[in-house]
């Protein structure tokens, strides 16, 4: 968003937001400038990296990028840092993890001796100017560095995530959990009973809590009734309690290499909510009455009981699929069997039959143009003191894709059924979907050189957009060459963002008119929402203007939240990639060519994921430069070429956790 303001003779002035880079740059997008605007570091006041900021622009020059200087700060964007406690001359001073923080800051109260060495959080008091430190003082003490708790822990402050509940927060949901058991049988008689309809839940391995489940039911040859049934979070945590503040405030649960931070206390996540094997559970539920070709042929939504027979792993589910005998076919019934054992064989028939539905699904989605951006992830084989032993690429099952297919079905007709309902009662407001835009035309125009420059085509129209099914095309076109990860994660990177919103625009990725999200409750404070405006709809409640202009705020929240998250997730991920490829330094990998830049080449080592740089100074036998149009490092004499997507050998030079830099040679 950007803010116009002009008096007299007055240069403009634009409000933005800033991105500061390693260098000491600042750049601010406005919507009224092709290219960021340029703030170079004595011109940035005392701005930190994701600032709101108030700048002036400078007259346009035809040598160089339009330039700016911030002449205010409008909102800081944390005031938080965490980092590594060290002495400077006499004083204490934090060293921050975030290498975009401005300076170090200088500790004024709280630290000492004791404390060098130690990671911390430390909250800022100054914000400094160019030349001098910020000034914080010290918060909390997370461990020695390079351990691994106290990495964790830091890396959770730095995006604004406690790894603890406050007492409070505790105390209540104890209190939840203790009043349930009184209320327990009112209730369950205001619910429809599904205790005895055959329900299992399909989760990794790893999984504690299980905010989803399936249940099956045989009605004909050819008709069946499906039920996603997903934890009533809704009737536990009540709007406006202790924990719903704090759930709102997280946003989301962050699942590290080695741990997970819940949204919610552990006494629901794990426990009370959690549909465990063999409990009986309250739970909100979607149920489908569906044909052998996945037509949906009637739905209801509404508050059950019911009783998971199996928890089944996502390996265990594929491999009674891959390993029962058609035999099985004879001894299908639609009730939990008394003689159910540990190996869940029993549900051959029922798993079946949920994955031949969920393939026709997953087909009817792709005929209208939803992408499958599938691509390789990694998981940790970790020890109990958080030392990576191994990095496994994760297999793709068919029981992943059968989950997924029902979680869409349930969020795609759970938010068609709410735009409905809410227009006939005559709302002029909207719930909180899951919206993917269109991608812009110019970073498709990116994407189409960039294709082009790996020897395949991107189809546009003549107004430069693209639909989901002219991606589908190229990835058919790729799939199992050297490329195809390298074309579909910069396909990914060209599109817009996923987020909350109240205003639909359809979901592009999906194909989908309507989408929200229903399923995870436990784990994602939007789908909570979309509980509570649900049952209100359901129960024909009122639902006041401030009611809708609050879950407006939820998603503008909840898209933030989600970033944060995803941040950090991904800098843990990258951590503990870095610490296991440190004991590696001089041994020889096979990698691809990810990026190229005037200054070196990023190449990601092929088992373990692992992305680092191979700095052109690092290649002796020519001078190298960068060939935009091509992608390429070029040697000017030789010509020899370094491009994209190029398999190459590597050896690793050096791994350094502090910077999380991997710095690899071509051999």
């Amino acid at each position: 968003m950007d803010n116009h303001k002009q008096k007299g003779n007055q240069i403009k002035s634009y409000e933005g937001l800033i991105s500061i880079t390693g260098k000491g740059l600042g750049y601010v997008s406005l919507l009224d400038f092709k290219e960021d605007i340029e703030i170079k570091s004595e011109f940035l006041k005392n701005a930190w990296h994701k600032d709101t900021v108030l700048i002036s622009i400078s007259a346009p020059s035809k040598r160089e990028r339009q330039q700016g200087r911030v002449e205010k700060i409008l909102k800081r964007n944390k005031k938080l840092f965490s980092g590594t406690v060290e002495m400077r001359e006499n004083d204490f001073v934090l060293i921050p993890d975030d290498k975009k923080a401005r300076t170090t800051i200088k500790i004024t109260e709280g630290a000492s001796k004791e404390n060098l060495g130690q990671k911390a959080s430390v909250l800022i008091t100054n914000w400094g100017d160019i030349g001098k430190d910020a000034e914080g003082k010290l918060q909390e003490i997370f461990g020695k560095k390079g351990d691994n708790t106290a990495e964790m822990k830091s890396i959770l402050s730095e995006k604004g995530f406690d790894s603890k509940f406050e007492a409070v927060v505790e105390n209540e949901a104890k209190q939840v959990d203790a009043n349930s058991r009184s209320i327990w049988q009112e209730e369950i008689k205001k619910r429809k009973d599904l205790r005895n309809t055959l329900t299992f839940t399909i989760d990794p391995k790893t999984a504690k809590d299980f905010d989803d489940a399936i249940s099956f039911k045989k009605i004909s040859d050819d008709k069946f009734e499906i039920g996603v049934h997903i934890a009533d979070v809704s009737f536990y945590v009540r709007e406006k309690t202790e924990m719903d503040k704090e759930a709102r405030k997280r946003g989301f649960s962050v699942y590290l290499p080695d741990r997970t931070i819940p949204m919610l206390p552990s006494i629901l996540s794990d426990n009370l909510c959690s549909l465990n094997e063999g409990e009986e559970k309250m739970a909100y539920s979607a149920i489908f009455e569906v044909d052998k070709n996945a037509k949906v042929l009637s739905r209801w939504f509404g508050k059950t009981v019911i009783k998971s027979a199996k928890r089944f792993s996502y390996e265990s589910a594929q491999e009674v699929l891959d390993n029962q005998a058609k035999t099985y076919y004879n001894t299908h019934t639609s009730i939990p069997r008394s003689d159910l054992g540990k190996d869940g064989k029993e549900f051959f028939y029922e798993l079946d039959t949920l994955n031949k539905i969920a393939k026709k699904l997953q087909a009817e989605k792709i005929q209208k143009g939803a992408i499958d951006f599938e691509h390789e992830e990694i998981e940790f084989e970790m020890d109990t003191n958080g030392k990576v032993l191994a990095i496994h690429k994760k297999v793709r099952l068919d029981t992943h894709k059968l989950v997924e297919e029902y979680m869409l079905l349930a969020n795609r007709e759970v938010a068609q059924f709410l735009y409905k309902m809410i227009k006939n009662r005559g709302f002029k407001f909207s719930p909180i979907f899951r919206i993917h835009d269109i991608p812009d035309k110019e970073k498709i125009a990116e994407l189409s050189l960039f294709v082009h420059a790996l020897g395949h085509t991107l189809p546009r129209n003549k107004n430069g957009e693209i639909t989901g099914k002219d991606l589908q095309m190229l990835f058919k076109k790729i799939e199992g060459k050297d490329e195809e990860a390298l074309i579909k994660t910069t396909a990914i990177r060209s599109m817009s963002k996923a987020v909350y919103s109240t205003k639909n625009i359809g979901h592009f990725g999906l194909a989908f008119e309507f989408y929200t999200h229903f399923t995870s409750p436990i784990r994602r404070y939007p789908d909570l929402c979309i509980h509570r405006i649900l049952d209100k709809i359901i129960n024909k409640e009122n639902l006041t203007e401030a009611d809708w202009a609050n879950y407006e705020k939820i998603a503008t929240e909840s898209s933030q939240n989600e970033i944060r998250a995803t941040e950090a997730e991904r800098e843990a991920k990258k951590l503990k990639q870095i610490e296991f490829i440190s004991s590696k330094v001089g041994q020889i990998f096979d990698g691809s060519i990810t990026g190229v830049t005037e200054w070196g080449i990023y190449v990601e080592e092929k088992d373990t994921k692992t992305e680092g740089m191979v700095k052109l100074s690092s290649i002796g036998d020519d001078f190298y430069v960068l060939d935009k149009k091509k992608y390429a490092i070029i040697g000017q004499k030789t010509k020899k070429k370094f491009a994209l997507g190029d398999k190459v050998k590597i050896k690793l030079i050096n791994a350094d956790a502090d910077r999380k830099t991997v710095d690899y040679k071509i051999i």
